[in-house]
């Protein structure tokens, strides 16, 4: 068991815009891991952080904990129209991640379903279909990465098959989603390569979710893709920042090169993933055991 008072300290860490923001990720990965009530406190207290990168990441992590008691913060991120458009997005989605008390949530996520930012939109959209899904007898099967994700996968079709729902504009967002995380559980070469071409066409929203799938695979293949991505200023800030994190989670030589380039972005949220995705590369490299070491430095 850990003491309330190491999880607060941590928390210190979390809340301290003084220490580098590396820091502040190890600690935000660190309080996910642990959980509870205590947890959650530390990572709501800091909402009011200036970093978007931040607080979408604090988002993002209280709906992969799947903790019913973060329901309230989350709602009340998503409703402040105040709050930057990829924090509005996370609070959604992670309101459907968490997938419980739907007849609290599901009236939430449909207030905002015509939201008049395309990426609150979508989002909503998504993850009122997940909790239908939910409702209707769905079970999340789990997959290698540990991810809590925002549709089920689907897997009875072939790689062609998928490939050709993913980049159909045309097609429901949702079947394009379930496609992209079957060829992402296939994970060949084939697949990733489909994965890539993604990053070309469909919304904001849409190539962001690509991007940090082929993070979670961590396949070389993708890379050059990646690095396209993230050069190429005329995309939404979104789609560059999870560029430059899946960058990160591969973590080879070029990655870290091209990483270093734009530590100095003229847009604060991709400048930021650029630093984070260097600490991600330095811990990819290292025989650290484990990202969140928090708990060993306090």
């Amino acid at each position: 068991m850990i003491s309330e008072e190491k999880i607060s300290k941590i928390g210190g860490v979390l809340n301290d815009p003084r220490r580098p923001l590396k820091e502040r990720f190890r600690a935000l990965f660190t309080l996910k891991n642990i959980g509870g009530s205590v947890a959650i406190k530390c990572i709501a207290d800091c909402f009011s952080d200036n970093s978007a990168l931040l607080k979408h990441e604090l988002a993002y992590c209280l709906g992969q904990m799947k903790d019913p008691a973060a329901i309230p913060i989350l709602t009340s991120i998503l409703s402040d129209v105040k709050q930057e458009p990829m924090v509005r997005h996370e609070a959604a989605e992670a309101l459907g991640a968490i997938g419980c008390e739907l007849e609290t949530v599901l009236p939430v996520l449909g207030q905002f379903k015509n939201d008049d930012v395309p990426e609150v939109k979508e989002t909503c959209q998504l993850a009122v279909d997940r909790l239908q899904w939910i409702s209707s007898g769905g079970k999340d099967g789990g997959n290698i990465y540990g991810s809590v994700d925002p549709t089920p996968s689907s897997l009875n079709k072939n790689v062609k098959e998928l490939e050709s729902i993913l980049l159909d504009n045309n097609v429901d967002l949702y079947d394009r989603y379930q496609a992209m995380f079957a060829l992402r559980d296939l994970g060949t070469p084939e697949c990733i390569l489909s994965l890539s071409k993604g990053l070309k066409t469909g919304s904001a929203l849409f190539r962001h979710e690509v991007a940090f799938v082929l993070g979670q695979l961590q396949s070389p293949v993708s890379v050059p893709y990646l690095i396209d991505g993230l050069r190429d200023k005329s995309l939404n800030e979104m789609v560059r920042h999870e560029c430059a994190e899946a960058l990160g989670a591969i973590g080879t030589d070029e990655c870290m090169e091209v990483l270093r380039q734009f530590l100095e972005d003229d847009k604060v949220v991709v400048k930021e993933s650029c630093e984070i995705a260097l600490d991600m590369c330095d811990y990819e490299n290292s025989p650290e055991f484990q990202y969140a070491n928090t708990l060993l430095k306090i």
